[in-house]
């Protein structure tokens, strides 16, 4: 494990997007977490790609529900230097007026779109994803204004990441394509801020009882093929009896960083499956 975080500095990659509920906090105080494989790395929820970018895969499949979350890896990995570019002009003009007025934009090009997703991601508010019914961004101005930073390395990350196919999928998609000698992170949207009150009908909005039966049936179908995965999900009892019986379970203990002000915030308890 030390050599691949070794090989992870050495090329100067890491996550670029500031993601809620991402596994920053996993990798860097549970690196060791991760098992050995010899196949594809899966992570069918990406997010942040934390993980992705610990783990450094030769080989691996990377996808999510978020199109314009996808959108942002592709360009990322295919047109880097023309999306730093627009950062960079993004970051000149960069005030609440301007914030605003891209937020509202529609541009007809990917590496502009990526540009702006980037952008409104590191300048927002607490880096959250958040959408109208109509599909339009609606996260207010932060307090951030760094857009980007010079020691920010977009041709190593764009390195990594074409040894990915990178798609805009459902998880169970993903998840049935993994067969023996795979890893399949699983990292669901959810949250434990109301772990013992109104747990699943705060969640049924992020991630619905139904998806979440539907993750597991897709979990045991995937090591019964014989491949490896690791699962992170709220340490709720609920969520604890559906994986009765798979995998072995464990509690971990992680800061909770999504309430507004951070005398709200406090160390709460996750759960993480662990098959193979």
């Amino acid at each position: 494990m030390a050599s691949v975080v070794e090989n992870l500095q050495g090329n100067e990659a890491r996550p670029f997007l500031k993601w809620a509920g991402g596994k920053r906090w996993l990798v860097e105080r549970h690196p060791d977490a991760f098992p050995i494989f010899s196949g594809t790395y899966f992570e069918p929820f990406l997010g942040g790609g934390s993980v992705f970018f610990h783990l450094s895969p030769k080989k691996a499949r990377l996808s999510d529900a978020n199109a314009r979350l996808v959108e942002c890896y592709c360009q990322i990995r295919d047109n880097h230097e023309s999306v730093r570019t627009l950062l960079v002009d993004h970051q000149e003009q960069h005030c609440e007026t301007y914030y605003y007025r891209v937020r509202g934009q529609k541009f007809a090009s990917g590496d502009a779109r990526a540009a702006q997703f980037l952008y409104l991601n590191r300048t927002c508010f607490n880096g959250l994803y958040r959408v109208n019914r109509n599909g339009d961004f609606n996260v207010p101005i932060g307090t951030k204004t760094k857009v980007i930073d010079d020691s920010e390395n977009f041709e190593a990350i764009a390195s990594i990441l074409r040894v990915a196919k990178i798609e805009a999928v459902d998880f169970e998609q993903s998840i049935d394509k993994a067969e023996y000698g795979d890893f399949v992170f699983v990292d669901p949207p959810y949250t434990v801020k109301h772990n013992s009150n109104g747990f699943l009908k705060y969640n049924e909005n992020i991630f619905s009882w139904c998806d979440q039966v539907r993750l597991r049936d897709a979990i045991v179908r995937a090591e019964k093929r014989g491949a490896k995965l690791l699962l992170t999900n709220a340490a709720h009892e609920s969520v604890v009896d559906l994986y009765r019986g798979v995998g072995r379970q464990n509690f971990v203990k992680r800061s909770s960083v999504l309430a507004g002000k951070s005398s709200a915030r406090g160390r709460v308890d996750e759960l993480v499956v662990t098959i193979g």
